[in-house]
C-alpha cells in the first residue's frame, strides 16, 4: 500500500503521473493536475487520446460533498447533414472508421477551461506551460507507444483511400518514413507551441483564434465540413451523474451520451448472481459478467444517445427490476445465441487517470480520440 499526506496521481506514463504530482507540489488542485496530465498524455501517450478528442469527468468535490461530473463531448459540424453521412457509409450501413464524415466538434479543451474555472488554484497558464515544454524537449519511446504507433500508422495506410490528408500524421509520427522505435527521443514542438497558445490566451485560442482558423482552413482544405462556427458556440456540460448501489457500495456513471450507464446495468445484473460463491476470476463468475456486459451493450446500441435529441430512459434502464428481468436470460451453462436490447415501457481507444488533493478532492477522468489516434 502507498500512502500520500498531499495527493496522489495515477495515469498511463510515469512522466505524466510525474507532471501531476508536481502540479500539486506547486499548490494546484486535483483539477489543476489533472488539466496537466491530460494535456501531457496527449503528447506522451498519442495513441490514445489527445486534444482533438472529447473529455468526461467525475469529481468529488469536499465543499458541496457530493459527486459532480461534466460531459465534453463535441457535436458533429452543422453543415454535416443526415443526407450526407449516409453518402459516406460503408455497405454495412456503417460510417467509415477514418476521414473527415466521422469527425465531431474536440471538447476537451473546453473541458480544462470549464473545469478549472470552477475549481483550479494555480494560474491557467502555469497548468499548462510545463506541459508546452515537454512537448518540445521530447522523452524516449516506451515499448507500448512504439508498437501501437507503428500499428496505426500501418492501418492509417491501408485506409490512406478514405483519409483525405495524410502528409501530417506521417510529418508528425513518422518522419523518415518510419515511426520512432523503442528508447528514440520524440518530441512534437507542433504540439507543444499549440499549448503555449492555450495557456497564454485561453479556450478561445482554440475556439474562437487562431487555432480555430486553422482547423477551419484544413477542413476546407479536404472537403470537410468543420466551422470556426462550430467550435465558438461549444461549451463543456455539468451534469449530475447516474448513481446505482452494488452490494452496499454507491458506484457513479456518466450519462449518455457517455457509456457510464452500461456500467451501472453489468453491476446491477451481476448483483443478481452469487459470483463470490463461484469462485474469483473462475469460468463459472466470468461466464455470468460476460454475459451481463453483451446484454447491455445491446442496450447501449439502441437506447444511448444525445438526451438533446432523443429520449433515453434512463430510469428504466438503471432500475434494479429491470436488472432482474434481464439477469433471467442468463443461463449458467450456455452462452446466449445472441444478446437482444430490451424493450422500454412507453413513454454516444482511450486514457483514464485519477487524481486525489491535500483537500480531499478526487478526480476520474477519461479522454478519448475515440478510435486509436482518431
Amino acid at each position: 500500500t502507498v500512502y500520500g499526506a498531499n495527493g496522489a496521481a495515477a495515469t498511463a506514463h510515469p512522466r505524466a503521473t510525474l507532471i501531476g504530482i508536481d502540479t500539486l507540489r506547486r499548490g494546484g488542485s486535483a483539477i489543476d493536475a489533472a488539466i496537466a496530465i491530460n494535456a501531457a498524455l496527449g503528447f506522451l501517450e498519442p495513441v490514445a487520446n489527445g486534444i482533438g478528442g472529447d473529455a468526461f469527468c467525475m469529481l468529488w468535490d469536499p465543499a458541496q460533498r457530493k459527486v459532480v461530473g461534466f460531459n465534453g463531448s463535441g457535436n458533429s459540424p452543422r453543415g454535416l447533414s443526415l443526407e450526407t453521412a449516409r453518402t459516406k457509409a460503408r455497405p454495412n450501413g456503417l460510417l467509415p472508421s477514418y476521414g473527415a464524415v466521422t469527425v465531431n466538434v474536440p471538447g476537451t479543451v473546453d473541458a480544462w477551461w470549464s473545469a478549472h474555472q470552477r475549481y483550479g488554484k494555480l494560474p491557467w497558464k502555469d497548468v499548462l506551460l510545463p506541459v508546452a515544454e515537454l512537448c518540445e524537449e521530447g522523452v524516449p519511446i516506451p515499448q507500448v507507444i512504439a508498437y501501437y504507433l507503428e500499428r496505426n500508422m500501418a492501418g492509417f495506410d491501408r485506409s490512406a483511400a478514405i483519409i483525405e490528408e495524410n502528409d501530417n500524421r506521417k510529418r508528425v509520427y513518422a518522419p523518415g518514413g518510419e515511426t520512432p522505435k523503442v528508447g528514440q527521443m520524440f518530441a512534437n514542438p507542433d504540439l507543444g507551441r499549440t499549448l503555449r497558445l492555450i495557456a497564454e490566451h485561453g479556450r478561445d485560442a482554440f475556439y474562437d483564434g487562431p487555432i480555430a482558423d486553422a482547423i477551419q482552413a484544413y477542413f476546407r482544405r479536404i472537403g470537410g465540413w468543420m466551422t470556426r462556427a462550430d467550435l465558438a458556440v461549444h461549451r463543456t456540460e455539468w451534469v449530475e451523474p447516474i448513481r446505482t448501489n452494488y452490494r452496499g457500495v454507491d458506484v457513479y456513471g456518466l450519462g449518455p451520451n457517455t457509456q457510464g450507464l452500461s456500467t451501472n446495468q453489468i453491476l446491477n445484473i451481476c448483483e443478481q448472481f452469487d459470483l463470490k460463491g463461484m469462485g474469483f476470476q473462475s469460468a463459472a463468475s466470468i461466464h455470468h459478467q460476460a454475459e451481463a456486459k453483451r446484454l447491455a451493450f445491446e442496450d447501449r446500441a439502441k437506447w444511448f444517445a444525445d438526451d438533446r435529441f432523443s429520449r433515453t430512459p434512463v430510469e428504466w434502464l438503471n432500475s434494479k427490476a429491470y436488472a432482474v428481468e434481464r439477469a433471467r436470460l442468463i443461463r449458467p451453462d450456455r452462452v446466449m445465441d445472441r444478446a437482444f436490447p430490451g424493450d422500454a415501457p412507453t413513454q454516444g481507444d482511450t486514457t483514464y487517470f485519477s487524481v486525489a488533493d491535500k483537500d480531499g478532492m478526487m478526480v476520474s477522468w477519461i479522454q478519448s480520440n475515440y478510435r486509436g489516434m482518431g
